[in-house]
């Protein structure tokens, strides 16, 4: 006899919405270690055999997470590239310090879960076809200070420095982010003013 295949919340519920809330208020106030099906059931109010019915292991319930997190990256992705000036807007995006303290837990747990380590190169990669696609649909970069920088790099470098100030700030290191912040935005504003002359 065929066993029937377990039933799993909709992802649309309000219950559901209720779980990835208190998992998120878990992991920003205790860390990802706090976040079990026991305590996020605790509370949000629910029995912990609710939260099985929509999340059946605890990755699915970490990658729904992470995935929640992702939608609004993206959604503030999308509004930087469609922004009059959209290097500067990635810039501000990737220095953005909003969701400083759940990266630096899915990037620890990344190291330990190897279902939400694979999401999250997913998304990332994802992420990054986007950001190059709009540096290359700018117009051309010729006699600027990226003349010579390729599409992929200069998203990345933007990823590093923004990503490497949030993660250092969020530990209270501050050693060189002032004058790294001062010399992107110069270095944003040369190109900018570069892009004007050829114009």
């Amino acid at each position: 006899m065929a066993i029937a295949a377990r039933r799993i919340g909709a992802e649309s519920s309000a219950t559901r919405a209720a779980m990835l809330e208190a998992a998120e208020a878990l992991m920003r106030e205790e860390g990802y270690a706090a976040v079990s099906t026991r305590k996020v059931a605790s509370r949000a109010g629910f029995k912990p055999s609710l939260v099985h019915y929509y999340f059946t292991t605890t990755d699915d319930l970490l990658i729904a997470l992470f995935r929640h997190g992702a939608d609004h990256s993206d959604m503030m992705l999308e509004e930087a590239l469609a922004a009059p000036d959209p290097l500067r807007a990635l810039w501000e995006f990737f220095a953005d310090t909003s969701r400083t303290a759940l990266t630096l837990e899915f990037m620890a747990l990344a190291n330990h879960r190897k279902a939400l380590r694979a999401f999250m190169v997913e998304h990332s990669d994802q992420m990054r076809a986007r950001q190059v696609e709009m540096i290359r649909r700018l117009p051309a970069l010729e006699g600027t200070v990226l003349a010579d920088c390729p599409p992929a790099a200069l998203s990345l470098l933007l990823a590093g420095i923004g990503r490497v100030l949030v993660m250092e700030g969020g530990m209270g290191v501050k050693s060189g982010h002032a004058e790294a912040r001062v010399f992107v935005e110069q270095w944003l504003a040369r190109l900018a003013a570069d892009r004007v002359l050829q114009d």
